[in-house]
């Protein structure tokens, strides 16, 4: 089941990280990247948190040290990537898209990682 999980786990970043490719026509945007990491590293922290009180639940408190430790880890990680200090684009760098509304995180009719 963890080989399942670690394979999964690495096709979602292989695809989160080919959308980025992609949506970076001319130069990556890094505070997009840093968001989006920001967004994916809370979603996994929080399903770490779930499983821990699933597991505490069950009686088995072993395995919910196991995930509450590993959601601690996360969110360390949040904290670190957080502190990275990048520059946000220029106001008119944001404009420059057709739709106005500067670089989206997914294409038309795509979720973002949010979305449920």
């Amino acid at each position: 089941m963890t080989q399942l999980h670690d394979l999964r786990l690495r096709l979602l970043v292989q695809q989160e990280s080919e959308r980025i490719a992609s949506s970076a026509s001319e130069e990556l945007d890094l505070s997009i990247v840093q968001a989006r990491c920001l967004c994916w590293l809370a979603l996994l922290a929080e399903a770490h948190e779930d499983q821990a009180s699933d597991a505490e639940r069950r009686g088995d408190v072993e395995q919910a040290m196991g995930w509450f430790a590993d959601s601690m880890r996360l969110r360390d990680v949040i904290q670190v990537v957080s502190s990275i200090e990048i520059p946000l684009p220029a106001a008119e760098d944001l404009d420059d898209s057709a739709d106005g509304y500067g670089d989206s995180w997914a294409g038309p009719g795509e979720p973002g990682p949010l979305a449920a």
